[in-house]
C-alpha cells in the first residue's frame, strides 16, 4: 500500500509500464512471432497470450513494482504541473550561478561527485551490455529524484560556505565576552538603583543574548550541514554503485526516491538560511544535473 498522502499511479499505468518494459516487449514479440510461424499457431499463440497475461498480472500486483511506478508518476507530476517550477532555462542559469558562487574547493567537491555518478552509470551500462545510450547515463539513474539529491548537496555546499563566512565575521568569543561585561554592568546598575541605566543595560544584555543565540544556532547548523554533506555524498555514491549489481531498475528507483523524499529536514535548514545564502523559495525544484552539461559562471 502507498504511504498516507501519496497518490497512486493506478492500474492502467501499472499495466502500461509492465507491458512496455523493453525486455517484456522483446520476449513477448519474439514468442508471438514464433507462435505465428509455428505449425500450430492456433494452439501456441493462445499459450503465449496466457503467459503474457500471467506476467502482467503477477508484476502489477507486486507492492515494490507499484511503489516504483508511483514514485515515477509523482516525479513526472512535479515536473509537468504548469506554473509549479521555473522554466528549464531559468533553472539551468540558477545552477550555473550557484556553481559560480562556490569557492573552488566546494565546487570541485560537487563536480567530483557528479562525475562519479556519471562514471558509475557508464560502468552499469557496460555491465548490462547496454550501449544505446551514447551519453553513458543509465535511464533509471537519470531521474528527477537523483537530480534532487545532487541539487540538495549543491545547495548545502552553498549554505555551508555562507555560514562559514558568517561565523568568521560574527566572532562568537567576542560576543560572549561582551555579554559577560554587560551582565556585570547590569548588576551594578541594579545595585545603584538608577532605573534609566538599568533599562538601558538590560536592553543591551537582551540584544547580546540574541546575538549569542543566533551565533550558536548558526554554529549548530554548520555542524549539521557538515555531517549531512558527508552522509548525502556517501548515499549518492552508494545508490549509483548499486546500479551495477541491481537487475531490477524499479527497485533501485524506489530507493533513490526514498532518499530524495527523506530530505525534508535538510530542506528546512536550507530555507532557514535563505537570508544569508540568497536562495529563493523555489530553489527546492531541481534542475537537470546529470542530463545537461554544466557551465560555471
Amino acid at each position: 500500500m502507498a504511504p498516507p498522502g501519496k497518490k497512486k499511479a493506478g492500474w492502467f499505468r501499472y499495466l502500461k509500464e509492465a507491458f512496455s518494459y523493453r525486455w517484456n516487449l522483446l520476449v513477448f514479440g519474439g514468442a508471438a512471432a514464433a507462435a505465428i510461424l509455428s505449425p500450430s499457431p492456433d494452439i501456441v499463440l493462445p499459450l503465449v497470450m496466457a503467459g503474457e497475461l500471467a506476467y502482467l498480472g503477477g508484476l502489477t500486483t507486486l507492492p515494490r513494482f507499484q511503489a516504483a511506478i508511483d514514485a515515477k508518476a509523482r516525479s513526472e507530476g512535479r515536473g509537468l504541473v504548469t506554473g509549479s517550477a521555473p522554466a528549464p532555462v531559468a533553472k539551468k542559469q540558477q545552477l550555473a550561478d550557484i556553481l559560480g558562487a562556490l569557492e573552488p574547493d566546494r565546487r570541485s567537491r560537487f563536480l567530483r561527485l557528479r562525475a562519479r555518478c556519471m562514471e558509475m552509470t557508464r560502468i552499469a551500462n557496460a555491465v548490462r551490455g547496454d550501449t544505446r545510450d551514447e551519453s553513458g547515463a543509465a535511464a533509471e539513474l537519470r531521474t528527477p529524484a537523483l537530480d534532487r539529491l545532487l541539487w540538495g548537496f549543491l545547495r548545502l555546499l552553498l549554505s555551508q560556505q555562507a555560514l562559514g563566512r558568517f561565523l568568521k565575521a560574527a566572532d562568537g568569543a567576542a560576543i560572549e565576552k561582551q555579554l559577560g561585561e554587560l551582565k556585570i554592568k547590569q548588576e551594578k546598575a541594579q545595585a545603584k538603583g538608577d532605573e534609566r541605566i538599568v533599562r538601558s543595560v538590560t536592553d543591551a544584555v537582551v540584544t547580546a543574548e540574541l546575538r549569542l543565540e543566533n551565533y550558536q544556532k548558526a554554529r549548530d547548523n554548520d555542524e549539521y550541514i557538515s555531517v549531512e554533506l558527508d552522509r548525502l555524498e556517501s548515499k549518492i555514491q552508494a545508490l549509483t554503485e548499486m546500479a551495477i549489481s541491481h537487475q531490477d531498475p524499479g527497485e533501485l528507483s524506489v530507493q533513490v526516491d526514498a532518499v530524495a523524499e527523506g530530505l525534508s529536514q535538510t530542506e528546512e535548514t536550507i530555507k532557514d538560511l535563505q537570508a544569508i545564502t540568497g536562495l529563493g523559495s523555489d530553489a527546492s525544484e531541481a534542475p537537470s544535473i546529470l542530463g545537461n552539461d554544466l557551465e560555471v559562471q
